[in-house]
């Protein structure tokens, strides 16, 4: 974790030397806002129902997990989802359509893990419109899109938005960024269609708002990188001391559920989409990941190494609400096109 993103889980000297950047900024994402709201900039529709998936606070809520568990979903009950995401930390420019044969580090590891572990198609672009436009275009069959990370793209015309917030870090010190993680004001959880608290470990949490759902998330079994048809139980792996390694928003996580498991290991932290080289692990080491870091590290990874993929499980009210949300989201739709 940086300085700065360890600053946000307390109220110290930097946060209040950093409260002016944050009342500007604040100032800023609100007039945007209202700008959108009032028509002064457009929204833009493509034709199909939206979802979007994001958050309110910088740094690593849990998005990811959940859009692949939202897109398997909506493919098991009959749609052809499709993704749009910025595709933070890759290379490419413009629009590009995240083939097998692009690269993490081209695409974005999220991007890249979403359509692995889905096969649904994914585009990668900054203007989530031309995305969305873009991936409608090349894929006619898709007839709903999940934006990632989208919240703050008003740009877009969604019609179901999740804003996803961790349990166990909240909304940080409660400031806007710099001076803490909150990109947008607590009361924008009041105007979003259902929050999303994640879980990582046992134990309920007290709901962060009155209109949130819980989903858990859980390790059970590990992948080994080079075979990942080779798959155990964390707890049938051998008892050694293994090196946790993880560059994702919150490592901690990730830690907290391996001790959980009650592994013993040395924990090794990252910066978030870490690009993994060859020499920032050992070849003969026994080494467990995130499935984030894992793609990143395919092809140079040790005999030992394991990727450790999440179990997502929503409440069942969550379910029965977002299929009541999607068939009206649909409706409104074809009106607006009939």
């Amino acid at each position: 974790m940086s300085l700065l993103q360890s600053q946000w889980t307390r109220t110290g000297v930097l946060t209040l030397l950093l409260l002016p950047l944050a009342g500007l900024f604040r100032i800023v994402a609100s007039l945007r806002r209202q700008a959108y709201l009032r028509g002064v900039f457009k929204r833009v529709a493509v034709g199909v129902p939206v979802i979007v998936v994001g958050n309110i606070t910088a740094g690593g809520s849990g998005k990811t997990p959940l859009v692949i568990w939202l897109v398997s979903w909506l493919r098991a009950q009959g749609y052809r989802p499709g993704i749009v995401s910025r595709g933070y930390g890759g290379s490419a420019t413009g629009c590009v359509d995240v083939s097998a044969d692009r690269a993490p580090g081209e695409v974005g590891d999220e991007p890249w893990l979403i359509r692995a572990r889905t096969g649904a198609p994914v585009v990668i672009g900054r203007d989530r419109v031309a995305a969305a436009r873009t991936l409608l275009a090349h894929y006619p069959g898709v007839d709903v899109v999940v934006a990632d990370d989208g919240l703050q793209h008003y740009r877009l015309h969604r019609d179901i938005e999740l804003a996803v917030v961790d349990a166990a870090t909240g909304l940080g010190n409660g400031w806007p960024l710099p001076a803490g993680p909150l990109r947008e004001p607590r009361r924008r959880l009041q105007s979003v269609d259902a929050v999303i608290q994640v879980e990582r470990t046992a134990g309920t949490q007290p709901l962060i708002e009155p209109r949130a759902w819980r989903v858990h998330y859980a390790i059970d079994r590990a992948c080994r990188l080079r075979a990942p048809e080779t798959s155990c139980r964390l707890r049938d792996l051998p008892a050694q001391v293994w090196l946790a390694a993880s560059g994702i928003g919150r490592p901690q996580g990730f830690f907290d559920m391996l001790t959980a498991q009650g592994l013993n290991f040395t924990a090794r932290a990252f910066p978030d989409h870490h690009g993994f080289r060859p020499d920032d692990l050992p070849a003969d080491g026994a080494v467990l990941m995130t499935e984030k870091d894992a793609v990143k590290c395919t092809a140079f990874a040790g005999a030992d190494w394991w990727s450790v993929p999440l179990d997502v499980s929503p409440e069942s009210g969550f379910i029965d609400w977002l299929t009541a949300r999607l068939r009206h989201a649909q409706g409104v739709v074809g009106e607006q096109h009939g």
